[in-house]
């Protein structure tokens, strides 16, 4: 599917998304022509399919990032519905994801400091519906956070 010049344009888009056409065109060997011609083509198939903003959000003031394991009840046919609807709308959740296995849902949380924390988790997570457990992972450290693939 992929070429060696895709290869290397997708490389070069990853180092630094924020390079022009000309400086991407450079660094991976190719015309300008050329790499607005692969651009497109890789938004065609689906490859690239939108340019993503990341916001840090320590530098905006939220110290604290709590990763909750949630198993749901299996005995309610709309409770992962009503979850994830109710989750959708706690404003300090930024991701949401679903598993197979004992975890049926994990939220990542952000709270500027503990008592913001505190007060998010009293007043928005444990009024969530349908939960039979909550496992709190709290985030010490990130040793790698990077959206690089084995190109």
């Amino acid at each position: 599917m992929l070429d060696d010049t895709d290869r290397r344009i997708l490389r070069q888009l990853l180092a630094d998304p924020d390079a022009d056409n000309a400086t991407l065109a450079d660094r991976a060997g190719v015309t300008a022509a050329t790499l607005w011609r692969r651009l497109e083509r890789l938004r065609e198939r689906g490859v690239l399919r939108a340019v993503e903003t990341r916001i840090d959000w320590r530098a905006l003031g939220y110290a604290v990032e709590v990763s909750l394991r949630f198993t749901l009840d299996k005995t309610e046919p709309r409770a992962f519905d009503a979850f994830t609807a109710a989750a959708r709308a706690v404003p300090e959740v930024t991701e949401i994801q679903t598993f197979l296995g004992s975890v049926d849902i994990r939220l990542s949380v952000i709270a500027r400091d503990m008592a913001h924390w505190q007060q998010v988790y009293r007043d928005r997570i444990l009024p969530l519906p349908h939960v039979t457990d909550i496992e709190p992972l709290m985030l010490v450290s990130t040793l790698k956070d990077s959206s690089e693939l084995p190109l």
